[in-house]
């Protein structure tokens, strides 16, 4: 079934459920807030979906035994602040936070309530867990990635654009990913035969300055680290490597939704399946600070063959055969 059909079902079935049957006699209605930095776009609605599925298949159903209220609180700040607030006020059971820019201000907003992420960067280095054997505080969850994922991504800008020999790097420097995964492409950069330059994603103009300099000279990619800018300028990043011409990676598959060469990282789809499983023990009676944090144990290469046509690019056969989806 296609992703677009399947939110469309379950939507549709989402609607039907009974209301009258909120509160069962006999069985408590558990209550699960779920706050996400973004509108209800289809990439977060797939999902959400995909979240609310799993939970069903856990026994766990809208007006049988539990209610979820969902904030979509945009990227901005004070409105993902105001969320939080406003959902912690409803006195939830549990918490399903998205990235470090909903964890954080949850976390502002209770310490006891317990808090899933399906995604972050370094929750450790954020000072949102302990450790990611034993968070030991209110929060656990789901790596967004791991730091040696960063060198596969130059390996396969290399593979699908063999004259790279300059990359720019776009990472976050004001988070503690920002730089390690620069860190680790640099290591990995030598041996491939390429320089890399770091770029910072601050805001829209700095991006867009720092791309058309770097595109003056010959030979160049873009790699894209994983990062809530890059998040928020995702369109304007994809614009900018079409117009200069630069063949790119990314770190997930909505980059090349919009329109990019090719991403590889995790399947965020299913760690919003993962993360129902803690919700769900946390819901029967296990502890945040007992469940350890998980790295991603499914990751997709996803190839835009579209855009390598009009990159000049031609995508060997081995790397096609080794992609999770390519669009055409």
């Amino acid at each position: 079934m296609r992703r677009r059909e399947f939110i469309k079902l379950f939507a549709g079935s989402a609607v039907t459920w009974p209301l009258a049957a909120r509160a069962q006699q006999g069985e408590r209605t558990r209550r699960i807030g779920v706050l996400l930095p973004a509108t209800a776009n289809a990439e977060f609605q797939a999902r959400l979906a995909a979240f609310l599925q799993e939970l069903s298949q856990l026994g766990w159903s809208e007006g049988r035994n539990v209610r979820i209220d969902t904030r979509w609180a945009t990227t901005d700040p004070a409105a993902i602040r105001r969320n939080a607030a406003e959902l912690v006020a409803l006195a939830p059971d549990v918490i399903l936070a998205y990235g470090a820019s909903t964890v954080g201000p949850s976390l502002q907003a209770t310490r006891s309530v317990p808090i899933v992420f399906p995604v972050a960067g370094d929750p450790v280095g954020a000072g949102f867990v302990d450790s990611l054997a034993r968070p030991g505080g209110n929060v656990t969850g789901f790596l967004a990635f791991e730091y040696n994922v960063s060198g596969k991504w130059l390996e396969l800008l290399k593979q699908i654009a063999p004259g790279v020999t300059r990359a720019a790097i776009l990472r976050d420097p004001a988070t503690p990913t920002g730089p390690a995964m620069f860190g680790v492409i640099q290591a990995v950069a030598p041996s491939l035969r390429v320089e890399v330059n770091p770029v910072s994603m601050r805001d829209a103009g700095e991006i867009e300055r720092a791309v058309a300099a770097f595109a003056r000279s010959p030979n160049g990619g873009l790699i894209v680290t994983a990062s809530g800018p890059a998040e928020l300028h995702r369109h304007l990043i994809v614009t900018l490597a079409a117009r200069h011409k630069l063949p790119a990676a990314y770190p997930e598959r909505s980059f090349v939704d919009s329109g990019g060469l090719m991403s590889y990282g995790p399947d965020f789809v299913d760690q919003f399946r993962q993360a129902a499983h803690y919700v769900d023990r946390i819901l029967k009676g296990e502890k945040p600070a007992d469940l350890p944090v998980q790295a991603p144990n499914k990751y997709e290469l996803v190839i835009n063959l579209k855009t390598a046509k009009a990159l000049g690019v031609t995508v060997p056969q081995s790397l096609l055969a080794s992609a999770n989806d390519v669009i055409e």
